[in-house]
């Protein structure tokens, strides 16, 4: 989040919407609620919909200015990203098969262990660096918390949860979709972990999340097409719908109610 997320963050917090306390904090308990119960669920959501999504409902409901060109480059990015990262996890796997597996086992495995780490400090990184900064950018623009308070603060709670409530949604990704061994597991995380990266240079807020789901599927779909039929799959596509949908439709009418008030 120090040193890429201020792209991200500007995004969000400063180009999409005119801000106000009021929508700063709507749209940041809306997206909260809707992302805990998501993952007790075991729902993969988009924190990145979730957000933008409720900024721009409440912002609409407050009357204040929404760019509607960055939002349908947001958009755009969280179409692309997942797709980038397909086929980027089925160039990695097919690499790895000409290169990798033709090595003895036991070296194979001592490299396919360090590439792992590899490909998980790259999604790790790339939590920071877009989907703290998705979440803080409000926060930050409105002079709440300064972009290293934010990054501090952020970092602390991103590892409280994750030691709290993700295992229901590590155990839904890593086994609803497809069987994943280490060769197919590296080339889905690192697939998506690039995708990701290329996307937070952009400034673009996508979804760690979908990415990974992307890639996941390309891998699965490269061994086995009965993946595309996953109902679980089919689940994920049609919460990325629904989730956005939901938290605009739902910011607005909270932003409406108390503006009555």
């Amino acid at each position: 989040m120090v040193l890429q997320g201020q792209n991200v963050m500007r995004t969000v917090g400063k180009e999409l919407v005119s801000l106000n306390v009021e929508i700063v904090s709507i749209s940041l308990l809306i997206s909260s609620v809707a992302i805990v119960f998501s993952n007790w669920r075991r729902v993969p959501v988009s924190s990145h919909q979730a957000i933008v999504a409720s900024l721009v409902g409440s912002g609409l409901a407050y009357g204040m200015s929404v760019d509607y060109g960055t939002l349908m480059k947001i958009v755009e990015s969280w179409l692309i990203s997942p797709l980038g990262a397909f086929f980027l996890s089925i160039v990695i796997y097919r690499l790895m098969e000409v290169t990798l597996s033709k090595l003895p086992p036991l070296k194979a495995e001592v490299i396919l262990r360090y590439l792992l780490l590899m490909s998980g400090s790259v999604i790790a990184y790339n939590t920071g660096a877009n989907e703290l900064a998705t979440a803080l950018g409000p926060v930050v623009y409105f002079g709440l918390l300064t972009p290293l308070q934010a990054a501090i603060i952020g970092t602390a709670l991103l590892w409280t949860g994750a030691y709290l409530l993700s295992g229901r949604v590590v155990e839904a990704i890593g086994k609803g979709i497809t069987s994943l061994d280490p060769y197919s597991g590296f080339a889905a995380q690192f697939g998506a972990g690039l995708s990701v990266l290329l996307f937070t240079t952009l400034g673009m807020p996508v979804s760690t999340t979908y990415c990974i789901i992307g890639s996941i599927t390309g891998v699965g779909m490269l061994k086995s097409t009965k993946t595309a039929k996953s109902p679980f799959l089919k689940n994920i596509l049609l919460s990325w719908i629904i989730t956005p949908v939901i938290a605009l439709t739902l910011a607005f009418s909270v932003s409406i109610l108390l503006l009555s008030f």
